[in-house]
Parts: structure tokens; sequence; C-alpha cells
């Protein structure tokens, strides 16, 4: 069993060096979707220009993480990490490589797209609020459904057909669509659940908004949240996602609609803290400080907790289902690991990247414009990668960590192109 003491943690967060800034300095500005605004280049600009139209270059910058983190994480599961992907490549994995991509894996989990749901919720009042409810749902119909409709009917029986004719099966792709469409149960959404379910959740927002409407309005205005909160908040939805698991461990999924309900309480729950996040300027009061102590809480968790809990909890015999759902300790003390370590690493992204990267070169900038393209487009890029790459025999988690830094680039790189497409435009 691994042990880091705690001083360890305040090292780490202390080289990290955030720079000194006043406590009771909150630089204000209002972040809209990637098309919407004009870029700024930092937040002091973004001081000048009028709310509505300043531009948070770091959220950007958080886009660009979070998506190439989806694209490792699929990467990972391809090179037989824990998970499921169109494609799994057979071959060596040694027991350290695929500890290292549990725990990798884990710990995205934790966060990511959890992540990505609060970043996108907290910009919807604002975009809502400027386009009135009618104009706001058909631009969520146009940038999120036709680009889940494409993919549904296009890009995943192409991918699948790949697939089939790589296991040596020799079909014509019209055979191979007929018996498709006869095996099909629910909608082949691939990773666009999440293009899916940021639909449903913003047909929810305007439905709510329209009863709430008949209210006394919610003005906005800053409000701190304190460290207690935070841990309120991390501990009471650990519980919550491990009841959830006790009848619908972390493997189900919800076929008509291909959902993992499993991870829903992170999601439903972290799309609501954008919305109040936008209401009370949460990502703009949280302190320098909060971030260096919920980094270490991470770090601790990660380095310490997580080990003791693989071992302990029977994870070197590779009895993971323990860990994902039933009435067990594990999956009770695992669900509170997840949770966590996604609020703490989430918390501290969010000071690190306001304080440090609040400004984009000419690279960033095109990554950042990318970077929806990329999560709708970085499957098949994937899988035809790995095949290619396929007779090259490694160890799969050294093959993993030299094809990563390619498969991101080529991602982005494809990503930045397709998006230039005449008919992706207004679009992506």
């Amino acid at each position: 069993m691994s042990c880091v003491p705690l001083k360890f943690c305040d090292t780490v967060a202390g080289q990290l060096s955030f720079p000194k800034r006043d406590e009771g300095d909150n630089d204000r500005g209002d972040g809209m979707s990637m098309s919407e605004t004009p870029v700024v280049t930092n937040l002091a600009a973004a001081k000048t220009r009028s709310p509505a139209r300043a531009r948070l270059l770091y959220i950007d910058n958080l886009r660009i993480l979070l998506t190439s983190l989806v694209v490792l994480h699929h990467l990972a599961i391809s090179y037989g990490g824990p998970g499921s992907f169109y494609y799994v490549e057979q071959g060596p994995l040694s027991d350290p490589s695929a500890i290292l991509m549990t725990l990798f894996l884990a710990i995205n989990q934790s966060f990511f797209m959890g992540f990505f749901f609060m970043i996108s919720s907290y910009f919807t009042p604002g975009s809502l609020e400027r386009k009135g409810a009618g104009t706001f749902l058909v631009d969520r119909f146009k940038r999120l459904g036709i680009p889940l409709v494409f993919f549904v009917v296009v890009i995943s029986p192409l991918l699948q057909y790949l697939l089939v004719l790589n296991r040596g099966i020799r079909v014509s792709f019209w055979q191979f669509l007929v018996r498709y469409l006869e095996s099909y149960r629910g909608l082949d959404v691939g990773p666009l659940w999440f293009v899916e379910t940021l639909l449903i959740f913003s047909v929810l927002f305007v439905l709510w908004r329209f009863i709430w409407s008949s209210s006394p309005s919610w003005d906005r205005g800053e409000m701190w949240i304190g460290n207690l909160a935070i841990a309120l908040f991390a501990v009471g939805l650990g519980l919550v996602t491990f009841t959830v698991r006790i009848w619908l461990p972390v493997s189900w999924v919800w076929a008509p609609l291909n959902l993992q309900f499993p991870h829903f309480p992170q999601y439903i729950a972290l799309y609501l803290i954008g919305i109040v996040a936008y209401r009370r300027g949460w990502f703009n009061t949280l302190k320098v400080s909060q971030g260096r102590l919920w980094l270490g809480v991470a770090l601790f968790f990660i380095l310490v907790v997580f080990p003791a809990l693989f071992v302990l909890g029977g994870g070197v015999e590779a009895d993971l289902d323990l860990f994902f759902g039933g009435l067990h300790w594990q999956s009770l003390m695992f669900s509170l690991w997840e949770q966590i370590v996604g609020v703490s690493v989430i918390v501290f992204l969010l000071v690190w990247f306001r304080e440090r990267f609040t400004g984009q070169g000419v690279l960033a900038k095109r990554m950042s414009g990318a970077a929806y393209t990329v999560y709708i487009v970085h499957a098949p890029i994937l899988v035809l990668l790995v095949l290619a790459l396929g007779s090259i025999q490694l160890d799969l988690g050294l093959k993993f960590i030299l094809v990563a830094p390619v498969a991101v680039s080529l991602c982005f790189f494809i990503g930045h192109y397709v998006k230039k497409l005449p008919f992706t435009r207004g679009i992506l």
C-alpha cells in the first residue's frame, strides 16, 4: 500500500505557484458559446467590454483540455483500459500499465464529463435571456441536433461496417445495413450521448424558465462559496451516486437513448451548479487559496486513498464489479472517492486556468474553435488510427503513451478543417 503524507500534497500545490492576487479582487466577465462572441485576449481586456460581449478565454482553454481528455480517455480504453469503446486492441498489458490506465480513467471519469455539463450550463441562462426561448431552442437543435443525427445516421453505421470488415467478414455495405437495422435496439449515439443529453437538459431548462418566469425575478449577484459547502456537496453527491448504483451499476445503460444513468447524479447536479454559478459569480469568486486546498485534497485521494481502496477492495484480483455498484462497501467508498476527487479537480482547474490561462495564441485559438468538432469526429479517427498501428507489438500501456500525442494532434488537425467545410459552418 502506497502512503503519501499530506505535506507532500501541500508541497506540490505550492510548486504550481499561482500568481499572487488580492482575494477580494473578483474580475468579472460573461463568456458565451464559442461562436457567439468576439475574442478578448485576457480578463483585463474583458472588463473594458460590455458584460454581454466579453469572452472568457480561460473557459475556452478549459474546453481544449477537456476535449483532449475525451480523446485520451477513449484511446486508453482502446488499449485495454476498463470501459467500452468501438474497438479494443488485443495485446500484452503489464500489471503496472493496467493499474495506471485504470487510475487515469477513474480520475477522468470523476470529473471531465460533469465539468463539460457545468461549463455548458454556465452560459445557458445568458444565452436564453439574450435570444429568447424560440431562437435559443432553434440554435440548440441546430448545433446539437444536426451533429447528433449525422453521427447516428452516417458515422456510426460506417464505423460499425469498418469493424465488421476488420474481423474478416466480407459482406456488402447494404447486406450489413440490413442486419444492422434488424438488430437495432436503441440509438447508436456513441460518445455523442453527451450532445444528446445536453439537448435534453436545454429543453428542460427552457421549460423550467417558462414556469419560473411567473415568479419574482432571480437577480444576479456575486456570492462566495465556502469550502465546507463544497465538501458537503461532494460527499452528498457521493452518497446519492452510491444509492443509484445499488440498482444501476456503472455498466448499466438505458438502451433506447444509450444513456448511462449510473453517472447521471453528477451530470444533473453539475449542470444545475453551472446555472447557479452564473447567477452567483462562483467562477470568479473562488479564491486562489481554495484552488490550492482542493488540489491537495485531490492529490491525497488519488495518491493515498485510491491505492488503499484498490488493494483492500480486491482490485488487484481484478474483481472490479464490487466497486461499480450493488450494496457493497467498495461501491460506497468508490462513489465517495469519485465525487470528492471530481469536485476537487474541478475547483482546482477553474482557479488555475482563471489565474494562468487567460490568453490564447494562434494555435490555442484554432484548437478552441475546433474543440466541439473534435468531440463529434474523434471516434472514427481513433478507430482508424488504432487499426493502422495494430501491427506494432508493444505493451499496450507503453503504446498508449506513445500514440497519445499523435491521437490528440490528429483529432484537432482534422477537426479544424472539418469545421471549415461549407456545410458545417454555422453548425460546428
